[in-house]
């Protein structure tokens, strides 16, 4: 076997794009051929992958599946809307949230799960499909939720497709009520989450750092007031903070339960479910939140710096 030397892996990787491991690794599968470790790195779809791993992906779809008493949503990211709509790309979404359903709810649990009956793992397909479509794309974020009895229901907001859209939603109702009234009474609240982006199912699953950023807004919209006061506005900002932003203390936007507050709901519904109703976590995904998009480019500029004008 040709020995694999730096030099060697340097040149293939200004050639193709790809990783340094994945060159030499290409190298010694090839006997040392540069040619024919091109070829591989090809057919394994990393040669054009590892070029666009830098463009950012902010486009893409949010996909969701469910199975029995367990769901899962998935944020895939592509660069551009175009692709989005592509029939592979969607395919590959509706795949990857079926295979998370079978995972520990981690992206590194997603990338290295197996397609049904296959070898080829979801971070391999992820990479052949960035070869052939030619655009950077992401596995951004994967949730899952687990239930032993009860509900976990779905809505997709605007969906593209069965499963596919730009906002997903999953919220787990535990209950041994009536499946029908829950799974009603889960797509209702599921589709007031999107709408209103709770942070927390209540005030205890506020992090400390978001409490203590509200707490340090509120003594600055209040500087120069004596502490006694200070510290009642703090104290009384805090809990007008959870009503807008936690779920439980929100009032719903569903025409159904008009002027009630989601724990009002589920105090109602648990008359009609015959058995207490708990939420006990839920999951929202909005396409490219959190991600920094470029700026679209100043064609007028680029045209005159080619020019010699710029």
């Amino acid at each position: 076997m040709a020995t694999v030397t730096a030099a060697m892996v340097k040149e293939l990787r200004d050639k193709t794009g790809a990783g340094m491991m994945d060159c030499k690794a290409a190298l010694a599968e090839s006997g040392g051929d540069l040619e024919a470790a091109i070829d591989w790195l090809r057919k394994k779809g990393l040669s054009r992958a590892a070029k666009k791993a830098d463009r950012v992906a902010a486009e893409g779809l949010i996909a969701v599946e469910s199975s029995g008493h367990q769901a899962s949503i998935l944020e895939v990211n592509s660069e551009t809307d175009f692709v989005a709509r592509n029939d592979q790309f969607q395919a590959f979404a509706r795949e990857a949230a079926k295979v998370a359903l079978m995972t520990d709810g981690t992206i590194a649990g997603l990338e290295a799960a197996h397609f049904p009956g296959s070898t080829t793992t979801i971070k391999d397909r992820l990479q052949e499909l960035i070869a052939t479509i030619g655009e950077n794309m992401t596995l951004r974020r994967v949730a899952k939720l687990s239930l032993t009895e009860g509900v976990i229901a779905t809505y997709m907001h605007s969906p593209v497709r069965d499963g596919l859209g730009k906002i997903g939603v999953l919220v787990a109702l535990e209950s041994k009520g009536d499946v029908d009234v829950l799974s009603t009474l889960g797509r209702q609240i599921a589709m007031h989450i999107s709408a209103m982006n709770p942070v927390a199912v209540d005030g205890s699953g506020v992090s400390a750092d978001t409490i203590e950023r509200e707490k340090a807004i509120l003594r600055e919209k209040n500087a120069g007031k004596p502490a006694n006061v200070l510290e009642k506005i703090v104290e009384n900002g805090i809990k007008t903070f959870f009503k807008e932003t936690t779920l439980l203390e929100q009032v719903s936007v569903h025409p159904e339960h008009a002027g009630k507050t989601i724990t009002q709901v589920l105090k109602e519904t648990e008359g009609k479910a015959g058995a207490p109703v708990k939420i006990t976590a839920f999951v929202r995904y909005a396409l490219g939140e959190g991600i920094e998009k470029a700026d679209a480019p100043d064609f007028a500029a680029e045209v005159a710096a080619a020019a010699g004008q710029g």
